[in-house]
């Protein structure tokens, strides 16, 4: 991604704390959603790290081959997981964008712009990019209006706060907005 100094910092913070959060919320939980904060935890911090600016890491060349085999890893496990349904479909595509993003950091003479893409391309955007762009667009959209209070409860103490849900949406809401930051970068 390696975009300009400050928002590269800023999307670091933002994925790295969503990390921190998705750890947090790990140790609180249990079964599946402890499997599903893992996964948040990992793309969390693999998003971080795929944020740093340019001028403060250049990753080796074998990093890249790496992480795309990660994620690759990470959206098999996701593929498979999709048969129980819920959040798993959400996954998938976050792993499938990591590998894509990876892949067109990695590709020679990039640079990570989209410039020497043989891609199938519609307005000069490859038709991956835009169709993950149009899943994450949509992705927060629907998480920002779930964000909404309706009313106001008056219902004894709730659940630990790393265990609330609107702290677990709004962490999914960070990183699919911390997504379309770097997608549109890409």
């Amino acid at each position: 991604m390696h975009g300009p100094g400050l928002s590269g910092w800023l999307l670091v913070a933002l994925c790295a704390a969503t990390g921190v959060y998705c750890l947090l919320r790990m140790r609180a939980c249990a079964g599946e959603e402890r499997k599903a904060a893992g996964g948040e935890a990992v793309m969390g911090f693999g998003m971080a790290f795929m944020a740093l600016p340019a001028a403060v890491l250049t990753p080796p060349e074998w990093v890249l081959p790496v992480y795309a085999a990660v994620f690759g890893a990470a959206a098999l496990h996701g593929l498979l997981a999709v048969r129980r349904g819920g959040h798993h479909l959400h996954h998938l595509v976050g792993s499938v964008a990591m590998v894509y993003m990876a892949v067109a950091m990695a590709a020679p003479g990039t640079a990570g712009a989209h410039t020497g893409h043989t891609a199938a391309t519609v307005g000069g955007i490859p038709v991956l990019t835009g169709g993950l762009l149009l899943y994450y667009t949509a992705y927060v959209l629907r998480s920002g209006t779930r964000l909404v209070p309706l009313a106001a409860t008056a219902a004894g103490p709730g659940p630990a706060w790393a265990t609330r849900p609107e702290l677990t949406l709004a962490c999914r809401l960070s990183m699919a907005l911390a997504m379309l930051a770097m997608l549109v970068t890409l």
